[in-house]
C-alpha cells in the first residue's frame, strides 16, 4: 500500500503545481507585481507549506534530525534537482533582480542558519530572528515590485481568473500540496524505516525530496507554461521560506537540536550548492540556466544522496 499511496502523493502533487501557477499568475495580473515576485512571496509559501507541517510535527514527536533534515535537505534539492531537472525540460532565462537580491538574500539566510547552529541548537529567540526577517525579505520584495512597474501596467498580462478565483487557486492548490506531500512523505518514510536507515538520512534524502515535489512540481509545470520567472523565483523564495519560516516557526514552538553531522557535513554542502547556483546564473545581464547546467546540478545532487548513504 505504501507504494500505491507514494503514486498518489505525487498525482495529488503534480494537480496542485498547475493550480498554484494559475492562482499566481492572475494574481500577479491584478497586483500589477511581476510573476517573479509572486513566485518568490505567495508560490514559494504554498510549496513550502509541506515543509513547515513536516518539521513542526517532527520536533514536537521527539525527531529533530528529520525537522532540521527535512529544511537543509529540501534546499539543496531545491537547487540541485528541481532547477537542474526543470534547466534540463526547457532552460530559464534569468532576471538581474533574482542575482543583485533574492539570491543573497537566500545566501545570507543560510549563512545565518549556519552560524546559529553552531551551538547544536536553534532558540526560540533566534526564531522570531528568522521570522522578523522573512517578514522584512516579503515586504520589500513586494513593495519594490511596485515601484519599478510604476507607468508599465501594459506589460503585465490580462488576468485569465477573478481576484477571488486566483486567491482560492491558491488556497486550494496549497492545501492540496499539503496532504500530497503528507501522503508521499508517509509512504516513503515507512519505506525507508523497513530498510533500517537513520532518522538524519530520511529526512534529509527521502523527506526532503517529498516535501521538494511541490517546487519540483510547480516550477516544472511553470516552466512548460513559459512562466519562467515562477520556475526560479519559486525556489529562492522556497528555500528563503524554508530557513526563515519553516525553522524560524518550528523553533519558536520548540528549541531544535542539531547533530554534529549535520553541522559539520550537511550545511555546508547546502552553503557549496546555494553559491554554485550563484555561478551558474551569471552573468549580471542576460543570465541564463542552460540544458548543461541543469544536467550539472543533477550530478551534484546525486553525487550528495550517495554520500549522505555512504558516509
Amino acid at each position: 500500500m505504501d507504494y500505491l499511496y507514494l503514486f498518489i502523493g505525487f498525482v495529488i502533487l503534480l494537480y496542485s503545481g498547475d493550480l498554484l501557477v494559475k492562482g499566481g499568475v492572475a494574481l500577479s495580473s491584478h497586483f500589477k507585481v511581476s510573476t517573479l515576485v509572486v513566485g518568490v512571496t505567495v508560490v514559494s509559501f504554498g510549496t513550502s507549506a509541506p515543509e513547515l507541517f513536516v518539521s513542526l510535527d517532527a520536533a514536537l514527536h521527539g525527531s529533530p534530525d528529520i525537522a532540521i533534515g527535512n529544511v537543509i535537505g529540501s534546499n539543496i534539492a531545491n537547487i540541485a534537482l528541481v532547477l537542474g531537472f526543470t534547466a534540463v525540460l526547457m532552460p530559464l532565462p534569468v532576471r538581474s533582480n533574482s542575482i543583485k537580491f533574492d539570491w543573497p538574500f537566500m545566501m545570507g539566510a543560510s549563512i545565518l542558519f549556519y552560524i546559529f547552529i553552531l551551538n547544536q541548537q536553534l532558540e526560540y529567540y533566534e526564531g522570531i530572528i528568522f521570522v522578523i526577517l522573512l517578514i522584512v525579505f516579503m515586504v520589500w520584495t513586494i513593495w519594490k515590485s511596485r515601484k519599478d512597474s510604476r507607468g508599465l501596467s501594459s506589460e503585465f498580462k490580462t488576468a485569465k481568473h477573478s481576484i477571488f478565483a486566483a486567491i482560492f487557486l491558491i488556497i486550494a492548490s496549497s492545501v492540496g500540496l499539503y496532504f500530497g506531500a503528507n501522503i508521499l512523505v508517509g509512504s516513503a518514510k515507512n519505506i525507508a524505516l523497513d530498510f533500517g536507515v537513520s532518522e538524519r538520512v530520511v529526512g534529509l534524502t527521502l523527506v526532503a525530496f517529498g516535501t521538494s515535489v511541490p517546487e519540483l512540481a510547480t516550477s516544472a509545470v511553470a516552466a512548460y507554461k513559459k512562466e519562467m520567472d515562477i520556475s526560479i523565483g519559486n525556489i529562492i523564495g522556497s528555500n528563503i521560506f524554508n530557513i526563515f519560516g519553516v525553522l524560524g516557526v518550528t523553533s519558536i514552538i520548540k528549541n531544535v537540536f542539531v547533530s554534529q553531522p549535520i553541522i559539520s557535513f550537511d550545511v555546508l554542502i547546502m552553503l557549496g550548492v546555494s553559491f554554485l547556483l550563484f555561478l551558474l546564473i551569471l552573468p549580471l545581464h542576460k543570465g541564463k540556466l542552460h540544458r548543461w547546467k541543469g544536467f550539472l546540478l543533477l550530478a551534484v545532487y546525486l553525487i550528495y544522496v550517495y554520500l549522505v548513504f555512504t558516509k
